[in-house]
């Protein structure tokens, strides 16, 4: 065999099989590999936005619990007003129960004083008339000097 004809044999077989990979086989290759390519592309694109997206998030969720810390002091804020208020009330209430208690027993101790002064008054007149009876030696009748008693009593 002559090594010239294989040589060129050879080289014309590769020269088709390069021609046969460029024009099937390549095309094919690329377009897989652009594809590939793409993908890659748009998956670093979606995880830059959801690193953006993350970020967003995470500040809105800071903004968010910050207001709702200052919601809930101004809720306890209020509640504690609210508190102070009602037991400013209770208070209020109470000393108006107290006073309107002890002016009750103020009145009812003068009621008690006044009922006791005029039993007493009747007592010292009814002894005022014994001593009378004793001391003059005649009964007094009490209906008859019931002007005399009265005026007495009220003396007394």
């Amino acid at each position: 065999m002559n090594i010239n004809l294989t040589l060129i044999g050879q080289s014309v077989t590769f020269i088709a099989f390069i021609w046969f990979c460029m024009k099937f086989v390549w095309p094919a290759l690329i377009s897989v590999m652009e594809e590939r390519e793409k993908k890659i592309a748009d998956g670093l694109e979606a995880a830059d936005r959801a690193d953006k997206d993350l970020e967003l998030a995470q500040k809105k969720a800071g903004e968010t619990l910050t207001e709702a810390k200052q919601q809930a002091a101004e809720i306890i804020e209020q509640a504690n007003k609210r508190a102070n208020q009602i037991v400013d009330e209770a208070k209020d209430q109470a000393r108006a129960e107290g006073d309107r208690l002890k002016v009750a027993a103020q009145a009812e101790i003068e009621q008690e004083a006044n009922r006791a002064k005029e039993e007493l008054r009747a007592k010292v007149a009814t002894l005022a008339l014994a001593g009378a009876e004793k001391v003059l030696g005649n009964t007094i009748d009490a209906n008859a000097h019931n002007d005399l008693v009265d005026k007495l009593a009220a003396e007394l």
